[in-house]
């Protein structure tokens, strides 16, 4: 631990702080300004998380392209580097399955759109959304970059991915040769990480400015509207990540609630910022102190950001079957799980398009004749939703990770 960098309880202390001062904060603006007066205000607490999110971005593509070439060099040989992506994509594929089962369940237990006591948008309203068909094209072009510049700009993770394995396997074929490229990327990892410790000072500040900006706007009243859907889909995230906890128990025994202690300041700031991303420096750091591989980390967390995201795919379920409820339309067995099918293969066509699931969501609502207009009832309670779904992709991404470690015999 460096002299520099907070100590973790600490920094854990202050993000929650921050958390519920925001929430105070944003009601007291809710209730003591008027919308005009507000505006100002908002967009300056919008600023300082943009920033902060900015700082973060501008460490992802390095972060990533040094981490994953890094290790893939060090493992040696491509039948290491394939059977370690073949058990990452085994667990990722297994638990986005059971996300989608789990949330398709939980809905039509508790039939929350059936039970929503607001009048609905028109149908035939625009949306407001950009227009973006999950395809099998969009698949590949959001997969295969044609510029490594071109991704590391717009950090396109999964195009970032793609190149760093061919150049990883290159390395890790040239030998001798491609030491000093090895060792350059390998103190470029530790100079990010030191980056990201900097970067990290401010994160109770991103935190309390997210959210007492959402709550400014909308107030807590928008909780009691919103309150059953709200209640049962955190219920849903809660029950998905007891699951993915009871199965990590069985792989890494009681050294669990050591990873979730290592993990909770991660967590806490993709909770508060609703950003995944934001998280991605940190937790790749504390997997590392938590005793994961860095070799099998700097692999496995790329690509659990694009392929395992437990909470968005549990939303994207609960999202198009509530707007369906609340307009009265029955979805069969069948229709159900064809949906299922659907959006474990559209979810990854629209990488790095901004409010991807909200996009993923629409074209599943027009392909089952569902209005597309009642993504407006989610829109209010967007960003809170997304608070939630962030925090639990990060706790997937951290149980596979030390997962896939136990597995390859090499948790420290």
């Amino acid at each position: 631990m460096t002299p520099h960098t907070p100590q973790p309880n600490r920094q854990t202390l202050y993000v929650v702080i921050a958390l519920v001062l925001g929430i105070i904060i944003g009601e007291l603006l809710n209730l003591t300004l008027e919308s005009s007066e507000l505006k100002p205000l908002i967009g300056i607490l919008a600023a300082l998380t943009d920033i902060f999110l900015r700082l973060v971005k501008m460490i992802i593509a390095p972060l990533v392209f040094s981490t994953l070439v890094v290790g893939m060099a060090k493992m040696g040989d491509i039948h290491t580097v394939g059977r370690i992506g073949a058990k990452a994509m085994l667990w990722f594929f297994s638990a986005s399955i059971f996300s989608l089962l789990l949330g398709m369940l939980l809905v039509n237990v508790f039939e929350p759109g059936s039970s929503l006591h607001m009048s609905l948008p028109e149908v035939g309203v625009q949306t407001g959304l950009p227009e973006a068909t999950p395809t099998l094209g969009n698949f590949v072009s959001h997969m295969f970059p044609k510029s490594i510049i071109e991704a590391m700009a717009t950090n396109e993770i999964l195009q970032i991915v793609v190149f760093s394995m061919f150049f990883g396997v290159a390395c890790a074929s040239l030998g001798e040769l491609a030491h000093p490229t090895v060792k350059l990327l390998d103190s470029l990892t530790h100079i990010m990480l030191k980056v990201t410790g900097y970067v990290m000072h401010s994160a109770p500040v991103a935190v309390f400015s997210a959210v007492a900006s959402v709550i400014a706007q909308n107030g807590i009243g928008v909780l009691v509207s919103y309150g059953q859907f709200i209640g049962e889909f955190y219920l849903g995230l809660l029950l998905l990540c007891i699951s993915l906890g009871c199965i990590g128990f069985l792989v890494l025994g009681r050294r669990i609630l050591s990873l979730i202690r290592h993990i909770r300041e991660p967590m806490l700031l993709a909770f508060g910022t609703a950003s995944s991303e934001s998280a991605y420096p940190k937790l790749l750091q504390q997997l590392e102190r938590f005793g994961c591989d860095e070799k099998i980390c700097g692999l496995v967390l790329p690509l659990g950001y694009s392929f395992n995201l437990d909470g968005s795919m549990m939303y994207m379920t609960f999202a198009v079957l509530f707007i369906a409820q609340a307009y009265g339309i029955d979805m069969t067995l069948g229709d159900q799980l064809i949906m299922l099918l659907t959006l474990l293969f559209t979810s990854k066509g629209v990488a790095g398009v901004p409010r991807a699931s909200l996009i993923v969501i629409a074209a599943t609502l027009s392909m089952f004749h569902i209005p597309e207009a009642g993504l407006l009832l989610l829109l209010a309670v967007d960003q809170l939703l997304d608070m939630g779904r962030s925090a639990t992709n990060v706790f997937g991404n951290s149980i596979a990770a030390a997962v896939v470690s136990r597995w390859e015999k090499a948790l420290r």
